[in-house]
């Protein structure tokens, strides 16, 4: 039989208050408590706490405080990939985010999803989907990457944009619901 935790990072439904999952999201919050105390740090300092609180942090990977996630070792950040101010990642399963890829402040990457059954979701059930963001992308501030989304190579994602189905490599996308521009 599988852990809740287990279930979680398999993507299945899972229970989010299991004591080992509230265990592991306490360890974050204090990592988060203490990389947002951080800012005044030197880039070096900043970089060895993202190598500690991440699962991945490539060299000259930046993110700027505050910060937050739900457990950090979900997240692989590729080399000199930049979260500016404000992000939000909820990483109940894999966020990878690739190497050059800018991201504004104010950004949400969401993995977290939950039933759409009303008796699944009473029974405070959530499951999640893995977002992958290529390299060299451009999101810019304040749009929501929702669960499940893929974001090719070099393509850019519009300020405040709901992002809800995958962007191919390239594309431009912008709006709520985020729509390809030509």
């Amino acid at each position: 039989m599988m852990t809740q935790k287990e279930r979680m990072l398999a993507g299945e439904l899972y229970i989010a208050d299991d004591p080992e999952l509230v265990e592991d999201a306490a360890r974050a919050a204090a990592w988060c408590d203490r990389y947002n105390r951080a800012a005044t740090a030197t880039a070096q300092e900043r970089h060895a706490l993202l190598v500690e609180g991440l699962g991945h942090a490539g060299c000259g990977a930046t993110i700027r405080p505050p910060f937050h996630c739900d457990y950090g070792f979900n997240i692989d950040l590729g080399e000199g990939a930049f979260l500016n101010f404000g992000c939000t990642v909820l990483d109940v399963v894999s966020v990878r985010i690739g190497a050059g890829t800018q991201v504004g402040p104010g950004v949400q990457i969401l993995t977290a999803d939950h039933p759409r059954d009303p008796v699944q979701r009473d029974r405070m059930l959530e499951f999640g989907r893995p977002v992958i963001i290529g390299r060299n992308v451009w999101i810019g501030g304040g749009a929501l990457i929702l669960p499940g989304i893929t974001v090719g190579d070099n393509a850019i994602v519009g300020a405040g944009s709901v992002v809800t189905r995958d962007v191919r490599a390239g594309a431009t996308v912008a709006g709520n619901p985020a729509r390809l521009l030509r």
